[in-house]
């Protein structure tokens, strides 16, 4: 049976211009109903969706227990904030989405706040065409929609690849409960011929190593403080707008689709020389982080899973081999994962270990000042130099 899309049946774009009055009538710069509508609608493709069978559950229970037990001895950190143990959620494509676009609300509301801010005098002044003032203004009427579009549409194509949370090293609000999406792990095994309780564990165990580093509260608040000042960061260009907007026509509901479903272009033309500096940052602390998990990931998995050899190449194949949804989220929080960056944060910890054994990894994830900077992940040696300096 279908499930009614945020404008009626069928396409979700269907209808769209029959509400657009009550689309527009949105309070701040993110229209939220509209993000969450597509995004569940996009997400179980108008389809109901079935709940996860209670075998599955219980199956993903006994496996995050035995990874909660290897990852914690393997980093000797907590796996939920206070201590607490976290667990393994399974849940459907649909309320992954959900919880999704919940968690990355405050990133999407800096970005529409940037996006529907008014030009300054000085841009106005740098711009040829007088009418772009006049286009500043269409953008703020424009912006909560379009953000709220961007937003449910990528979120919602996500959901159909995401193994858990941990997809995108982006933090979430507090929780003990990881979320997994088994019918997207059913799928990935099957298509590579892997061992489903295989890729099940290896699932808990990448998904609870990123959750003991990134729920450690000064590593959450730096990365969440970086993402959003490089969300923040961009600067609408009404010019690209107009070009935009240009190709509306409002007999043709697919040619609204068509501008608002490739964001990428615009987010690329707001990007601005402060978020760059910025970027620097974020690649350097996610390299970090991808690094470390890699380790534990090789540490544990390799005397714990037949076929980790085979399974860790298709996942990490798997992980540099973006679709559109993953390469706009990438864009809009500066996380554009490369096998380049992989390989430097690979780089990075190998040179610890190789210096000062698991005892000097250990160390970076004491507090915020054992965080490495850009310079420090290029030459791990000046990371353990400084250190040992004292305070």
């Amino acid at each position: 049976m279908s499930t009614p899309g945020p404008f009626g049946s069928g396409n979700p774009f269907e209808g769209l211009f029959g509400e657009l009055a009550k689309l527009f009538a949105n309070q701040g710069p993110l229209n939220l109903e509209v993000a969450r509508q597509l995004a569940q609608w996009l997400a179980v493709e108008g389809q109901a969706e079935p709940n996860v069978e209670p075998l599955e559950r219980i199956r993903y229970g006994e496996l995050a227990r035995v990874a909660e037990l290897q990852v914690a001895a393997a980093t000797g950190l907590a796996s939920s904030p206070g201590g607490r143990v976290a667990t393994i959620q399974p849940v459907g494509r649909g309320e992954w989405a959900r919880h999704t676009l919940d968690a990355y609300r405050s990133f999407f509301e800096g970005l529409a706040t940037a996006m529907v801010a008014p030009p300054s005098a000085a841009d106005i002044d740098d711009l040829v065409d007088p009418a772009t003032e006049l286009l500043g203004g269409v953008t703020q009427v424009v912006g909560p929609l379009l953000i709220g579009m961007q937003a449910g549409t990528m979120v919602g194509h996500l959901a159909h690849r995401a193994f858990g949370q941990y997809d995108l090293p982006i933090p979430r609000p507090p929780s003990d409960e990881l979320l997994v999406v088994p019918v997207n792990v059913n799928a990935f095994a099957g298509d590579w011929s892997l061992p489903l309780d295989d890729v099940r564990l290896w699932v808990c165990l990448s998904e609870l190593s990123h959750h003991s580093v990134i729920s450690l509260p000064h590593v959450r608040n730096r990365l969440e403080a970086l993402l959003g000042e490089y969300v923040r960061g961009f600067k609408p260009d009404p010019r690209v707008l107009e070009e935009r907007m240009g190709d509306v026509d409002p007999t043709n509901p697919a040619s609204f689709q068509a501008v608002l479903g490739d964001p990428a272009e615009l987010l690329g033309a707001m990007q601005t020389p402060e978020q760059r500096q910025v970027l620097g940052r974020v690649e350097a602390l996610v390299a970090a982080i991808e690094g470390y998990v890699d380790h534990v990931m090789d540490t544990v998995g390799q005397g714990l899973l037949g076929s980790y050899a085979s399974l860790s190449e298709a996942l990490r194949r798997r992980r540099v081999e973006r679709t559109d949804g993953d390469q706009f989220v990438e864009r809009l929080f500066g996380l554009e994962l490369s096998q380049a960056q992989y390989d430097r944060g690979s780089a990075f910890v190998a040179g610890v270990v190789s210096r000062a054994g698991e005892e000097g990894l250990a160390r970076l994830w004491h507090s915020e000042r054992e965080l490495p900077t850009p310079a420090e992940v290029d030459a791990p040696g000046l990371w353990l130099e400084r250190i040992d300096l004292p305070d």
